[in-house]
Parts: structure tokens; sequence; C-alpha cells
């Protein structure tokens, strides 16, 4: 496996663990966050529920999500929905 490979694995248990945190708050409006896959240091979600078309969905996921994830982690440089 190359280091690259390892590394993403890596972000993306500490991704996922982030995304747990904040998913009550987007499901208490009726959304939801999935985590598809971390590559290069980019984080790529897909937004679901009330958050999928939402016209706030590039707020939350850029004011929201990618805050959250780059305050624990500042090796991501961001998140990008799918």
């Amino acid at each position: 496996m190359a280091e690259s490979e390892m590394n993403d694995d890596v972000l993306t248990e500490r991704v996922a663990k982030i995304i747990e945190e904040i998913r009550p708050m987007l499901q208490n409006h009726g959304g939801d966050c999935e985590l598809i896959k971390v590559e290069d240091a980019i984080v790529y979600v897909e937004l679901q529920g009330a958050c999928n078309g939402c016209p706030m969905a590039v707020q939350t996921l850029k004011q929201g999500i990618e805050q959250q994830i780059k305050e624990v982690i500042p090796e991501i440089l961001r998140v990008e929905q799918i």
C-alpha cells in the first residue's frame, strides 16, 4: 500500500469520527451527511435528506462541516460535495 493511501486511510478514520459528532445537528434539521472518501487531503461527502438541494447546503458544507473538520485535522485542504 502506498504511503498516500495509508495517510488517506488514517484521515478517513479521523474524519468519520468528526462527522459522527456533527451528524445529530444535521439530523435535527432533517438532513444528514455521508462520508464518501478522503483522497489527497480532500474530503468528499454526500449531503442527504433536507440538506440535499437546500439553498443553505453550501453554507452548511463550508461553514459547518468543513470548518469543524479543519479545526481538528488541519491537514485537510477542503470538503467537497458529491
